[in-house]
């Protein structure tokens, strides 16, 4: 049986101007969301950064009357309630200031398992999805479990994979389970279950998919996993905001590298050149730095080169015999010895790590391979 404290907590959630941040500061100081809801309108001056007027809608019955039916639903669809501050979501994505304060969840899976981010555009083109399916094949033999948004194009190609390859999956949705959206992916969301992969999302059961939504929904993608994937993407996709998440948490980026002229991987190449997100040379340099077991499967190199076959420019050929012999270099000291400004240096490296010759760490720091 459903405590209480999960119906304050639907409630207190449900109320004007409470956030997931407020929300936290309210049982943080109250000890729990049912003398939050008891206890803030009265003893709201005890809470740091927070006025009467934020507090004004909490105990309002129409909040409980809405948890209530919440609850109901949730019972009647076996879906799973998880409270944040009763320690029940995930440990990496409970480790964000902005953590969902209450998420919903349709199957089981195993928490402890690693988790691997995937994302990228709805308009996915056949160099995406090769990479996923080289990926998954390099990655047979690792255990870990998918996380993307249900979207189309990228998304619905990593969970695709992922049932084909026996891995499960996470979909983190961008509305309540009232709906499923794209319609197109319900059977897709259905195996997803079959196949020992979760539905998840912080919405209430009648929460449209509305745009705002998938901004927020991003981050529940990016907080879950240490390392976010980023296969295709243009200028200011929704990847990128995801990309942007997974930087504030201090988790990994990389990012799938192509053409300049290619539309679909400009937000990935801007990601790289901003050293947002290190960029993807081989699937193997990707499996070694998402720390993986070496697979016993062959790996498909997407940039295969040789030292007879590439023929560095002048400025490529200086800033790569710096870094060489000063491993780790940074920028600022990089552009004191080959006296270029900054500016001019980063698209050098970017070309570098496009021939997979170097590889950026944060910080902006740099190493040969």
């Amino acid at each position: 049986m459903i405590s209480e404290e999960y119906l304050y907590a639907i409630a207190l959630r449900e109320s004007s101007q409470i956030g997931d941040i407020n929300f936290h500061k309210l049982v943080r100081t109250f000890g729990s969301a049912e003398n939050a809801w008891k206890k803030a309108k009265k003893e709201y001056k005890k809470l740091e950064g927070i006025g009467q007027k934020t507090v004004a809608d909490i105990g309002n019955e129409n909040h409980l009357k809405f948890a209530e039916k919440e609850i109901k639903f949730c019972q009647k669809n076996n879906i799973r309630i998880r409270i944040r501050h009763l320690n029940e979501i995930p440990a990496l994505l409970n480790e964000c200031t902005d953590a969902p304060s209450i998420l919903y969840q349709k199957g089981n899976i195993d928490d402890s398992l690693q988790k691997i981010s995937m994302v990228g555009t709805r308009n996915m083109t056949s160099y995406g999805k090769q990479f996923i399916g080289d990926f998954f094949e390099a990655t047979q033999s690792s255990q870990y479990v998918s996380v993307s948004g249900l979207a189309l194009g990228v998304d619905k190609e990593v969970h695709e994979q992922s049932i084909q390859n026996q891995k499960p999956t996470i979909a983190v949705l961008a509305h309540g389970f009232e709906f499923l959206y794209p319609a197109k992916n319900r059977k897709l969301s259905e195996k997803i279950l079959q196949e020992g992969g979760i539905l998840l999302t912080e919405f209430c059961s009648t929460r449209k998919p509305d745009r705002e939504n998938f901004i927020q929904r991003n981050r529940i993608v990016a907080g879950l996993s240490p390392a976010t994937i980023v296969v295709e993407t243009g200028f200011g996709g929704g990847s990128v905001s995801t990309a942007a998440f997974a930087n504030d948490y201090n988790r990994d980026v990389f990012a799938l590298p192509g053409k300049i002229t290619d539309v679909l991987s400009q937000g990935c190449n801007q990601l790289v050149l901003h050293n947002k997100a290190t960029a993807i040379s081989t699937i193997q340099d990707l499996i070694s730095m998402l720390g993986f077991n070496n697979p016993k499967e062959k790996i498909a190199e997407l940039f295969p080169y040789s030292e007879t076959t590439i023929q560095l420019t002048d400025n490529q050929k200086t800033i790569y015999q710096f870094i060489k012999q000063n491993p780790q270099i940074s920028l600022d000291d990089l552009a004191q010895e080959t006296d270029l400004p900054s500016h001019k240096i980063l698209p050098i490296i970017l070309e570098l790590e496009l021939l997979g010759k170097v590889k950026s760490f944060s910080g902006r720091q740099f190493i040969a391979n």
